[in-house]
């Protein structure tokens, strides 16, 4: 288990190439570390392999996005099997649970990944120096998404302390064995190499790659960018997320963003986003399942297995499937909502519902950009630009709904409305937990067939993760939780 969580069998797995056609990779295979970056090929390989850890069935592959709908409050539970995640849903999960451990152990594998694949390519010769700058760009994207997720899942919301013992900042390469002790540093100093990762990855991130699939599946600038006005949205540091956004979202509707070939912009049709290979314009990040003979993610770890095959999440009756949006036929995104043979309600956006599921996982879309600006902007009393980006998302799935005059000129109310409208745009992919948690709210009670889970108060110790148990077994420095 120690070696698992923290530097699982790393001359292999950190230094093996990755099996994703999509990046035009060589076939998987298990290389010595000097082999592994012998050729530009090889080096590519590795780069690919950063994405390949985040594509993990733990992780951004499907259960890492699953764990913070579960912990949310818009779905209820069907099943009680431990399997389906039955304790995260109840809010009473262990050290010990093996859901625990795997996104740790997930999230620092991609971390370690990327942390070798820089020190590999400090001073190489077999790349240019250009590529050589880019695939150290890429690699610090992986890096802060992956602290990302950490700090979030396992720390107290930097809102509500962020002198809280974070978790630990690992940016050296792990090869060997017996490296596992680190302390835990503070909220605000991951959250700050988070922000350094990403303004060093703008810098040297292309704008745009050579085709859509590229352009969604590997890290660019408008990719850091945009994870920027996320984690400075998590901070409350609404001016920086204004001055992200901006270099994103034009001033003036429509609102998007151009370079060369590439386009960011909102879809005329809120369906062509979902259920599928999706690539287009609003795909900002995503992690694909391009290759059909190797990527595969098991049912249970797939979005449209658990919300609609099984469906193991049905969406609870006090939840915003009730907001006026979403019973309204007017509203598009009405037809992402459909009805089980049980009555229940539930989230149609990942739709490939016969196995293999690959519906490709939305990690960073244009609309929630626009909706970071848009709350930002509020906080920052540009309430005319915030209830204009309010106004697109809404209008774009429902072209004849008009907010009151009043609803908009009011900042409380313009902000409450952004509130709900991330609700309803960004409904299963993700969201919930971190929007209440980093505006300190009670995580609310809810209902399900296996039962009720209660409330959960910000000073209660289950409002975050605990600690995994492998990691405080390896890792002699380690503090958990109170």
């Amino acid at each position: 288990m120690k070696s698992k969580i923290l530097i699982f069998s790393l001359a292999t797995v950190c230094l093996t190439a990755c099996n994703d056609g999509f990046l035009n990779t060589v076939p998987k295979t298990t290389v010595a570390e000097e082999a592994a970056y012998s050729t530009p090929a090889k080096i590519l390989a590795q780069v690919n392999n950063l994405y390949g850890q985040l594509q993990n069935a733990t992780f951004y592959g499907g259960r890492y996005i699953i764990f913070n709908e579960q912990r949310g409050d818009e779905f209820g539970q069907n099943d009680g099997n431990a399997a389906t995640g039955s304790a995260v849903w109840n809010q009473n999960v262990a050290s010990t649970n093996e859901f625990i451990n795997n996104v740790w152990g997930a999230a620092y594998s991609a971390i370690n990944a990327s942390n070798v694949l820089m020190e590999r390519l400090n001073g190489t010769t077999v790349v240019s120096v250009a590529d050589a700058k880019l695939y150290v760009a890429e690699a610090k994207f992986v890096r802060a998404l992956s602290y990302l997720a950490l700090v979030q899942t396992y720390a107290k919301p930097y809102n509500v302390d962020k002198n809280a013992l974070g978790v630990p900042l690992r940016l050296k390469a792990i090869t060997t064995e017996g490296n596992n002790d680190l302390a835990r540093s503070s909220v605000a100093d991951v959250y700050a190499q988070i922000i350094k990762d990403l303004n060093e990855a703008e810098v040297d991130l292309p704008a745009s790659y050579t085709t859509p699939l590229l352009n969604t599946a590997r890290a660019k600038k408008s990719t850091a960018i945009a994870l920027k006005t996320r984690v400075y949205l998590q901070q409350n540091e609404f001016q920086k997320v204004v001055e992200e956004a901006a270099k994103l979202v034009s001033k003036t509707a429509p609102f998007q963003y151009t370079t060369g070939s590439l386009t960011h912009r909102l879809e005329t049709n809120i369906a062509a986003i979902f259920g599928g290979s999706y690539t287009g314009s609003e795909a900002i990040f995503s992690i694909p399942f391009a290759n059909t003979t190797t990527e595969t993610p098991p049912s249970q770890s797939s979005l449209a297995f658990t919300y609609v095959s099984q469906p193991i999440l049905f969406l609870a009756t006090g939840g915003i499937v009730s907001d006026p949006a979403l019973t309204n036929v007017a509203d598009a995104r009405t037809g992402l909502i459909g009805t089980n043979s049980a009555g229940q309600k539930v989230l149609r956006k990942f739709n490939i519902t016969t196995a293999p599921f690959r519906d490709y996982v939305p990690v960073i879309r244009y609309a929630e950009v626009m909706l970071n600006y848009a709350e930002a902007a509020a906080q920052t009393n540009d309430l005319s630009m915030a209830a204009a980006l309010l106004k697109a998302v809404r209008n774009r799935s429902n072209p004849n709904h008009i907010f009151a005059e009043t609803e908009l000129t009011s900042k409380t109310t313009l902000l409450n409305l952004i509130f709900n409208e991330r609700r309803i745009e960004l409904l299963g992919e993700g969201f919930r937990l971190h929007d209440l948690q980093r505006r300190g709210l009670t995580l609310p009670a809810k209902t399900g067939s296996i039962g009720t889970a209660p409330l959960v108060l910000p000073t209660a110790s289950n409002y975050i993760w605990p600690i995994p148990s492998g990691e405080i077994s390896a890792n002699k420095l380690m503090v958990p939780n109170p």
